[in-house]
This record gives structure tokens, sequence and C-alpha cells, in this order.
């Protein structure tokens, strides 16, 4: 057992870093604020390969696992930069579509996923389902030789920035006339597709949309994977995935928050002349914090080494603890950093109080606290089913 990463990661840790380093939180809000997208980080980091890490090298991307693509969230969040879009299209999507896609899909794809000149968002969540495929509305069927796709989904991240969005739909199975769930690659200026855009009380460049999809047609090869068949085993290969690189968003997250609160709080002195920090009851819950912290980052790190060595079932486990362990304990960072600052901690400059909303939102999505302790419950400490 190692928890040492490899030269080539820690390589990747370091240029991350120094890149996000160089946009910085200021820039992050800026744009946010502004309406805005983080066009320039964006492209800068497909050009240099940190978007594609996780990509084959054969579709232009670095030959890694999500270990990497977890390392990139990480740091550019630890750097005041966290990139939702990360997790919908190099983590979900791309590796739905390496995993899953026909030859022809990741051809076609995979490529500009790799360099960022493509984008492609997931839609799975309903309004009256959530993320519960069984109960989804948006329904698939035949028309010839294509699709017609009808339903509605929300809180669609990046619709906006994507050429296409990876909707999940439910077909019906002709031996069995039941309902299974399909992935259909949807160009997001398709007829019939609308989208409605929701306010959001987080400060981010991303924006969350409404879709309406009205008899949206698409061809036969819009469906993801040689089949149907293929349907089910893809939708669950981006969760684990989405669960990784959301819980290392968040430890980074986590850890910009206390070093910006830690610089503070040792250098303003107010009593006597010694460092606010200097004092347990600003000191202990900044380490309390870290601390929680560091947990989280192990368990990712267990995450993804499972899940890169293909103990999905393991990784499963083990990506639901991280994302439970990195959303509260960016959380509590994030609150512990706004405390000790005081009131310069909830202005903009200080760069900690535009993370409230984002670290809160953590702790519901993709799949919130209570949905995860159910999972534990159940398959970790053999209780029944309570839902």
């Amino acid at each position: 057992m190692t928890f040492d990463l490899t030269p080539e990661q820690d390589q990747l840790r370091d240029a991350v870093r120094a890149l996000g380093r160089r946009y910085g939180h200021g820039y992050f809000v800026e744009k946010a604020k502004a309406g805005e997208h983080t066009t320039e980080l964006w492209a800068e980091a497909g050009r240099l390969g940190y978007l594609g890490v996780n990509i084959p090298i054969e579709y232009g991307g670095g030959g890694g696992g999500i270990t990497e693509l977890a390392i990139v969230c990480e740091e550019l969040a630890a750097a005041g930069c966290p990139l939702l879009l990360l997790v919908v299209s190099p983590a979900i999507a791309a590796t739905v579509l390496a995993r899953h896609g026909t030859e022809e899909q990741r051809k076609r794809h995979l490529p500009g996923l790799a360099d960022g000149s493509a984008k492609i968002v997931f839609a799975i969540t309903e309004p009256e389902a959530g993320s519960n495929f069984h109960r989804l509305g948006t329904v698939a069927r035949r028309d010839g030789d294509d699709w017609l796709l009808n339903g509605r989904k929300c809180y669609i991240s990046g619709v906006d920035e994507a050429g296409h969005v990876l909707v999940v739909a439910r077909t019906e199975d002709s031996s069995s006339g039941k309902l299974k769930p399909a992935l259909f690659l949807v160009p997001t200026d398709a007829a019939g597709l609308t989208r409605s855009k929701l306010d959001m009380e987080i400060v981010s460049p991303e924006n969350q949309f409404l879709l309406y999809l009205d008899d949206v047609r698409v061809p036969a090869d819009a469906l993801l994977g040689e089949s149907l068949d293929a349907g089910l085993p893809a939708l669950f290969a981006g969760l684990n995935p989405e669960r990784i690189t959301v819980a290392a968003m968040g430890a980074g997250t986590g850890r910009y928050a206390i070093e910006r609160a830690s610089e503070y709080t040792a250098t303003r002195k107010v009593w006597g002349g010694r460092s606010i920090g200097s004092h347990q009851g600003v000191s202990h819950p900044l380490a309390h914090a870290a601390v929680q912290v560091e947990l989280a980052r192990l368990m990712i790190q267990k995450a993804a080494t499972l899940y890169d060595a293909g103990r999905d079932l393991e990784a499963g486990v083990a990506g639901n603890m991280a994302k439970y362990a990195a959303g509260e304990a960016a959380a509590l960072a994030v609150d512990t950093a706004v405390q000790a600052l005081g009131g310069a901690g909830m202005t903009t400059e200080y760069g900690v109080a535009t993370l409230l909303g984002a670290v809160r939102a953590g702790r519901i999505a993709p799949v919130s606290r209570e949905m995860i302790l159910n999972f534990v419950a159940q398959h970790v400490l053999g209780q029944d089913k309570s839902y």
C-alpha cells in the first residue's frame, strides 16, 4: 500500500496548480458575476492536455484514469476555480463514450472532449423523478430509422456551452414490453429541444437549465452503444467518475478556503500584538476542518484507485463515501473560513463567501448525503432498503 503519487501524477498536480493560480479565484468570480464562462481557462487546460487525461491515447487523450482527472479537478478548485463541467464532460460523458460508445462515436466525439474544443453535458434529472431512472418520464420511441424523444429534464449544467447533451431516456423493450434506460447523443441545437435558464443563488460561471424535449428527432446512430442493451451499463459507468470528481472538487475547494483563512489569521493582529490565529478559539476550528478535508482526500484517492483498477463494486462504495466526506468537509471548511475572517469573510475581496452556495449544493448534488447514507446502510451494513 502506498499513498505516494507517481512522478507523472506529481508533475500533473504541480502543473495544474500553477495554471489555476495564474487565473485564480478573482478570475472565476469576475466571469461568474458578468454572466460569462471560464473560456480562457478551459481552452488553455485543453491545449495542455489536462481535460483529456482520462481519455485513451488513441482518441487524443492522456491515457490515464479517474485518478488523474480527480487531480485536475482538485487542483483547479484549490486555486479557487472549481470547474463543474470537468465533472460533466470529461468525467461522465467521456467515460461513458470510451467504455460503451461505438467506435464511430468514440472517433467522432472523444478527440474534441480531450482537447477542450467540444463539450458534452449530461441530462438525467427530472422534475418529478429526480435522478431515479426507474421513474424517468422522458421516453424515446422508434419512428422509422429515427428516434423521437419527449420529456423534461432539470438542473442540467452547461447546456449553453455544449454541442451535445447525453440524454437518459426510457425505451420499450420489444421482448418484454417493459421500459429500459437508454442514452442518446442529442445536438443542443436539435429541433424540438428548448431550454430555460434557472436562476441559482450560486456564484458560478456555469449555468443550470430546464430542458424540454418535444418530438426531438435523432438518427439511429444517436443511440449510445451498439444496441439498447448498452443503456444500463453505460448509465452506471458515469456514476462513479461523477462522484469521485465532484468529491475532488469539494476537497480542493476546502483546501482553498482553509489556505485563505490561515493566511489571514496568521497575520491579523488585534489583541496585544498577537495574531488571532494564536488563539485556540480561532485555530482549532480551522485545524478541525483541515483534518476533515484530508480524510476526504484519502477516501477520494482510494475510490479513484479502485475505479481505475476496474473494481467497480468496491469503487461504488468508496466513491459514495468520498462524495459524502468531501461534501461535508468542503461545507465545513468554507463556513469555518468565513467565521475566522469575520466581516472580511463575507466580502468578495477575500474570496471565501463566494463559495458558500457551491459547497452547500455539494451536499445535495449529484446525490444527496441522505441517499448516500441509505446506500451505505443497505450495501455496507446489510440493512433493509428504506425507500
